[in-house]
């Protein structure tokens, strides 16, 4: 065992990485991404290695912030640092490698492994990769969802609990501002845990933010939900399932999102917090995640399969994926659409598809017949049942409830574009909304976002406005600008798409 000194990095890695000098590694006897443990009394870490002759002085060890936090050590700490072995569920990801089914005892060791960092990045992307070629079986799926549950917070309600959740890929789809309240209102128990935005513009999670904090404790949340029946909060702060933060982080840059993996990742989280009765939403169309019916059916079969076998009540409503849900696209412009949904103001998409779902869970609830939900969903909407209800939840995590929607700042640097011809509107790009909004900012500017003036069947004038890119940066204007010249997000009927050769 070596002693080095601490030297903090200011960086938050999002892994568990540590940096020595190259005499250091070379008298320990380690190289680059091998594994090392790394003690501090009785804390300790298993951390992979990156190697440097200048960046860290011989005697010191470099770690970040996110790592000194779990050993709880300062800059000039002493460490102890030795040579790990390597973990044997490395020896199961190599089996998964070759299209083996694995047992629960090891799925659950990869996943003890990832959330433990005993695992690499490249490990962990070998695994996400098996999983895209070969697949998984249902009893498989189990194991992985149960194994993430288990390997981190459970919150316990006591009572049944109700959720809603999406598979994603469908820009603007900021219904569970809507569900949440409904149901809350109804007196059933929501407390709705979302994500932040991986691909897309804006998350639940981020839209959410612009009204209230979203950042709680599992114990904060069990109390926010228990006062107002209601909670929409970050996922990611209440270390449920954190093995799932993971393999996103993994697979974001290689672009990958195997299915198992997916319905893992989606029950998993549902499990944590307890969740008895579930309605999923599978947006299904041109540019959504999945594009045909027939695809849609198959994998709600497996929701409600995986359902059963966790013991979760769940059905799926498959939904219109094929165009933005609303109008508007971006953290704060989805946060005023729906409070404008709220009072009753909101675009027909949002406020069709929202009541249909929590019509769903009401009638899950016991609170309606089947069939006869979204009528009652659509009562509490109309009656300002859920916009009051939405105003407790809002103070209960800590924002204003009496935000109004023109109270939201939306970037004010803008350009619209304009229709090309006269005609109708044909076709409106998810892929590409989603793009041009990133561009502008978002979700990380909470005012950056697009506005939908119309959308696929809208008839249009030659040079009335169709987009409008909002950002907080000229910069980040420019860029989205540039790109929605490039991708043209809408297709105007009889307007030119493309001039070959592009140059002369």
């Amino acid at each position: 065992m070596t002693k080095l000194k601490v030297k903090l990095l200011d960086i938050l890695a999002g892994k568990q990485t540590i940096i020595l000098n190259r005499e250091d590694a070379e008298k320990i006897g380690v190289h680059v991404h091998d594994r090392v443990r790394v003690q501090s009394g009785s804390n300790q870490i298993t951390a992979i290695v990156q190697v440097t002759a200048t960046f860290i002085d011989s005697g010191q060890i470099g770690i970040m912030k996110d790592i000194a936090e779990k050993l709880h050590v300062k800059d000039g700490d002493e460490v102890n640092i030795r040579l790990a072995s390597y973990p044997e569920s490395l020896e199961y990801i190599r089996k998964k490698l070759k299209g083996v089914t694995l047992s629960k005892d090891e799925i659950f060791a990869i996943v003890r492994d990832v959330v433990e960092g005993n695992l690499s990045d490249l490990e962990i992307a070998a695994y996400l990769l098996a999983e895209e070629f070969y697949g998984m079986s249902m009893e498989e799926v189990e194991y992985m969802a149960r194994a993430m549950a288990d390997v981190g917070e459970k919150i316990d309600f006591e009572e049944p609990v109700y959720d809603k959740h999406s598979i994603g890929g469908v820009p603007g789809n900021k219904v569970s501002l809507l569900i949440v309240p409904i149901v809350a209102a109804a007196g059933l128990l929501i407390p709705k845990t979302s994500s932040k935005a991986i691909t897309s513009p804006a998350g639940t999670a981020d839209t959410m933010e612009v009204l209230a904090p979203v950042k709680f404790t599992a114990q904060e949340l069990k109390d926010i939900a228990k006062k107002v029946r209601g909670a929409i909060v970050w996922g990611g702060g209440l270390n449920i399932a954190p093995a799932d933060d993971i393999f996103i982080r993994v697979e974001y840059p290689l672009a990958l999102d195997p299915e198992s993996q997916m319905l893992a990742s989606i029950m998993s989280k549902k499990l944590a917090v307890g969740v008895d009765f579930l309605v999923l939403d599978i947006p299904t169309g041109k540019g959504a995640k999945v594009e045909t019916m027939n695809e849609a059916r198959t994998l709600a079969r497996k929701f409600v399969e995986l359902g059963e076998r966790l013991g979760i009540h769940v059905e799926c409503g498959i939904t219109y994926g094929g165009q933005p849900v609303g109008h508007v696209v971006g953290p704060a412009l989805e946060a005023r659409e729906a409070l404008l949904a709220l009072q009753g103001k909101g675009p027909t998409s949002l406020i069709e598809k929202s009541t249909a779902l929590a019509g769903i869970l009401l009638e899950l609830g016991g609170l309606a017949m089947r069939g006869k939900g979204k009528g009652i969903a659509m009562e509490i909407l109309t009656s300002g049942k859920a916009l009051k209800k939405m105003r407790e939840i809002i103070e209960a995590q800590g924002g204003d409830p009496n935000v109004e929607p023109e109270d939201i700042p939306v970037g004010e640097h803008r350009v619209r574009i304009e229709a090309p011809c006269d005609g109708y509107i044909t076709d409106v790009s998810n892929d590409a909304i989603k793009k041009i909004a990133r561009a502008a900012g978002a979700p990380m500017d909470k005012g950056a976002g697009i506005i939908l003036y119309g959308k696929r069947g809208h008839k249009v004038k030659r040079g009335e406005p169709i987009l409008e890119i909002c950002a907080e940066r000229e910069s980040r204007l420019s860029e989205a600008y540039a790109l929605a010249m490039k991708l043209q997000p809408i297709t105007v009927e009889g307007m030119l798409l493309q001039r070959i050769p592009e140059y002369r």
